[in-house]
């Protein structure tokens, strides 16, 4: 089964080809982060009008790509949400017109359970069940993955995710949008221990995180302090190393309690290099595997999403007509 995956749910477009056999034929992806930095952060109707403008000349790429026409793709897969909702219309709109011209089936993908997915994409897959950490800009959860379509929450943010609180505390400390991962790359030339930050909720049993308070620390840290010199790059290193080491410890306090030996990492932040060192030093101390996506597919990629509907239309799941786009989506309540 061949599937062309179209993302569009926040400022990337990116589109796909995924084949079940052949595995990965082709990915494109058009960032706008340029064109909304001047803005400090993500501009909705820019984002949709942007959408429009890309996304044609991507697909007609990726097919090109993949060496893959109309007659070779078995159905079109598109991001139906959580997400900004005039851009999910936009990719909801092609991929379901896309599929009517074709005689082919659309299937509307959850965002997060593409990020989940991700790691499939690697040479040496996860198998199922696992523990999923899910660490974005606009998620952080633990999920229980027992199967495809069959996902249970067991902790998540009771306020900022981890990536809104690194890109909140990256405008403190003066730096460009998107913050978080110029945020990492100034912390590698801080000095551990400098400033340390509270390990939120880690006093307390659960699986819950929050990070507001963090970021709020941050701010105190630096009031009425010089942002020259050293401090700027102290402040993130210890920033850094809090939220580090409370995603770790919430992954060793679930990985117990699960009785799991699989953990799968996905999201944005999952790319931070410090989180991967420390995430792996904790499951080699538990005998158990963790499982990163590359760095290209830990962001927004139509990768996962092609990936996420070829499996879904192998399990028999069709969209039919009916287009699919919504701003909020509970990841435990999409089924198989």
């Amino acid at each position: 089964m061949r599937v062309l995956g179209i993302e569009s749910s926040c400022d990337e477009t990116a589109v796909a080809v995924y084949d079940d056999i052949d595995g990965l034929l082709s990915h494109r992806l058009y960032s706008q982060v340029a064109m909304h930095r001047a803005y400090g952060g993500v501009v909705p109707e820019l984002a949709s009008r942007d959408h429009v403008r890309r996304l044609l000349p991507l697909v007609r790429e990726a097919l090109a790509a993949a060496h893959s026409s109309r007659e070779s793709i078995d159905g079109v897969a598109y991001t139906a949400g959580p997400g900004l909702i005039g851009a999910l219309l936009v990719g909801a709109g092609f991929a379901t017109a896309l599929g009517l011209a074709w005689g082919k089936p659309a299937i509307g993908i959850h965002h997060l359970e593409g990020h989940l997915l991700a790691p499939l994409l690697e040479p040496k897959p996860p198998g199922f069940p696992f523990l999923a950490l899910l660490v974005s800009g606009g998620h952080t959860q633990l999920v229980d993955v027992t199967a495809l379509g069959e996902y249970r929450i067991l902790g998540e943010t009771l306020d900022d995710a981890a990536g809104e609180a690194f890109d909140k505390t990256a405008k403190l400390l003066g730096l460009p949008y998107p913050g978080g991962a110029a945020l990492a790359t100034l912390a590698e030339g801080g000095r551990s221990g400098q400033f340390v930050f509270p390990r939120p909720m880690l006093d307390r049993p659960g699986l819950d995180f929050s990070f507001s308070g963090l970021k709020t620390a941050a701010l105190v840290a630096l009031r009425d302090r010089d942002l020259q010199g050293p401090i700027r790059a102290d402040v993130a290193r210890g920033f850094e190393e809090a939220v580090v080491e409370t995603l770790a410890e919430k992954c060793r306090r679930a990985l117990v309690q699960t009785g799991h030996r699989r953990l799968v990492i996905a999201g944005g932040v999952g790319a931070n290099r410090r989180l991967r060192e420390r995430l792996t030093a904790v499951v080699l101390d538990l005998n158990a595997e963790v499982y990163f996506p590359r760095t290209e597919f830990c962001t927004d990629n139509g990768a996962m999403i092609a990936l996420a509907g070829c499996m879904r239309l192998a399990a028999g799941m069709r969209s039919g007509l009916n287009m699919s786009a919504r701003a909020n989506w509970e990841l435990g309540a999409i089924g198989v």
